[in-house]
């Protein structure tokens, strides 16, 4: 039975490696490609590792166009669409679980119906209302209009909803404030929540690419999907530079990688705790 149950785990361990390797194997091209020539790339049959590696195509890429302004904007205004995001979701899904009000069970609908409108219903009437209040073209305006997502509050509402209703009781009887009670009782037993939120939110503003172009024209202004885009077309690398092509993407998405393993770690150790709460 010993032998059985070794030959299980090792068979899973080795189903789970394999399928590892399978998924990280695109970005393992992608980083090969940026140290190849084109003929390389386009040699069939394909070769796994260049001749001769070109680092010099990193940094070739690097000062073609200015990417460091591309990640510097898409940085900024994702982790401040974290920071928003994550205080109007964690206020709303405090009051949606562990407040009373009147029409309650209404507004908790009306927030349901919102997430299954799609995103692209509501762009002409967002990008009205940016014009009326003269957020187009600005960094106000690309952090402003993604401050609320009806998924965060979603998401955290399902959270909250785990955590024993015993414990903002006791927060209440100790005279703690609901903003108290928030904070330093439900978001740290949740924080694995909110490392999900901020982790899936971080990575879709950092690669959101139509609504900034939509309404941004100003180039100081583009995120990194966007400069990408303009290295592509109109950098006159399209079809010409695939190596600078494929070293810009590689290192625009380092920000993703660093931010995942961040969050994983948060994620990790949090799971034991959300469980205890969730069993009261």
């Amino acid at each position: 039975m010993r032998t059985i149950t070794r030959l299980g785990g090792l068979s899973r361990h080795l189903f789970f490696a394999a399928l590892a390797l399978l998924m990280a194997f695109p970005f393992y091209w992608m980083v090969t490609s940026a140290l190849k020539t084109n003929d390389e790339i386009w040699r069939s049959p394909p070769t796994l590792w260049p001749e001769v590696p070109l680092w010099g195509n990193f940094a070739a890429a690097w000062h073609e166009a200015p990417f460091a302004r591309y990640m510097g904007n898409s940085i900024l205004v994702a982790t401040s669409i974290v920071i928003l995001q994550t205080i109007n979701s964690g206020m709303m899904a405090y009051a949606l679980t562990h407040m009373k009000f009147r029409w309650k069970g209404i507004f908790s609908g009306v927030i349901l119906f919102g997430y299954m409108v799609p995103a692209t219903a509501v762009y002409l009437p967002g990008y009205l209302v940016l014009s009326e209040l003269h957020l187009l073209d600005s960094y106000a305006g690309l952090i402003l209009s993604n401050c609320v997502s009806v998924f965060s509050i979603f998401l955290i509402r399902q959270a909250f909803l785990q955590v024993s209703h015993e414990l903002v009781e006791a927060g209440e009887v100790d005279g703690a404030s609901h903003m108290r009670i928030l904070w330093t009782v439900l978001v740290p037993v949740t924080r694995s929540s909110f490392a999900v939120l901020a982790l899936i939110t971080f990575i879709d503003q950092y690669n959101n690419y139509f609504w900034p172009m939509l309404i941004t024209k100003n180039p100081d202004l583009q995120l990194v999907s966007a400069g990408l885009r303009s290295f592509f077309v109109e950098g006159g690398a399209y079809g010409l530079q695939w190596p600078l092509i494929m070293a810009a993407s590689a290192f625009t998405i380092a920000p993703l990688l660093l931010v995942f393993l961040l969050a994983q770690k948060t994620i990790m150790q949090s799971v034991n705790m959300t469980a205890g709460a969730s069993k009261g």
